[in-house]
């Protein structure tokens, strides 16, 4: 089965959800973040230093994490979503003051209470 790549009205959705989650993460507003994570334990994230299943640890994890030093430019975006449902991120950013570049990917869902991510990773080159 073939899923259109990038429906207009779609990408526009996936678009504003990921601009709100990167406002939250450089803010660090953690209620945000927490919203915009699929409340499940089937949830996973992959950070630099931590490797986070289900979503109450990945919750824990923003609870306890400094709010200094968020700060960051993106280098590139893409997003591609398939068909109405199902999208992903991935991101180069370096973090403000740092000569490093970081890599960012998320899988995002639409689910009943609106777009989620299902999986992160982050990791540094």
């Amino acid at each position: 089965m073939d899923y259109p790549i990038n429906l207009p009205e779609v990408l526009a959705e996936v678009q504003a959800v990921f601009n709100r989650y990167e406002d939250a993460l450089v803010h660090n507003r953690v209620e945000v973040l927490d919203e915009l994570f699929w409340n499940s334990p089937h949830t996973l994230r992959y950070g630099a230093t931590e490797n986070l299943y289900g979503f109450d640890a990945i919750q824990a994890f923003r609870a306890g994490r400094p709010a200094q030093g968020l700060q960051r430019q993106l280098l590139k975006t893409v997003l591609t979503t398939y068909g109405q449902d199902f999208a992903t991120a991935n991101v180069e950013f370096r973090r403000e003051g740092s000569a490093t570049t970081g890599r960012q990917s998320q899988t995002w869902l639409r689910t009943v209470q609106g777009w989620r991510v299902v999986a992160a990773h982050v990791s540094l080159l």
